[in-house]
């Protein structure tokens, strides 16, 4: 028997300050069995950052020629790609072939390594390339649970997630373009 994925609800009082957006958003996110904790975070984080009433969640680690998330256009372009994680750079170039834009939130504890053997073979692909800060995300992961109602601001390359008990900050550092 498959294992199911495990659903997340989450209410975000997001405030981008960098591109004047304040919302309120209602998101189900199913963390599949494979996937951390950390990983998921991550998604949601690139989700906030990304904000876009047309930006949704790819069906997951199982399907390989998804992203994480995506944006498509009216007439179903994809607009924009988003990876989270270290993907293979034959992975990113495909998607820059059929993606308007590409972006890759990079995360964990290597991805320093990552970068030094993918970096260069990244660059050509023209695929922005962002690094968040690992400790911060393991930090960030204390805060999930099944239903999450938190505020976030972005502002500058930081998050600011509070909610009712916790709160913590993570920020991300662009690697290419």
């Amino acid at each position: 028997m498959a294992l199911k994925p495990t659903i997340f609800k989450l209410r975000i009082m997001l405030s981008d300050l960098d591109r004047n957006i304040y919302e309120t958003l209602n998101l189900t996110v199913a963390q599949h069995p494979s996937e951390t904790t950390e990983r998921m975070m991550v998604r949601i984080l690139a989700y906030c950052i990304n904000r876009d009433e047309h930006l949704d969640f790819g069906k997951g680690l199982s399907t390989a020629d998804e992203p994480d998330l995506w944006l498509r256009t009216l007439d179903n372009r994809i607009a924009l790609w988003i990876d989270v994680g270290e993907p293979a750079a034959e992975r990113i170039k495909k998607a820059s072939r059929i993606s308007e834009a590409v972006r890759i939130y990079s995360f964990n504890s290597k991805s320093d390594m990552w970068w030094n053997q993918e970096g260069s073979k990244l660059a050509s692909s023209g695929a922005e390339v962002f690094k968040v800060e690992w400790s911060q995300v393991q930090n960030l992961t204390t805060m999930a649970e099944r239903s999450m109602d938190f505020a976030l601001t972005l502002s500058g390359g930081s998050a600011y997630f509070s909610a009712t008990d916790q709160e913590c900050e993570v920020s991300w550092r662009q690697l290419s373009p």
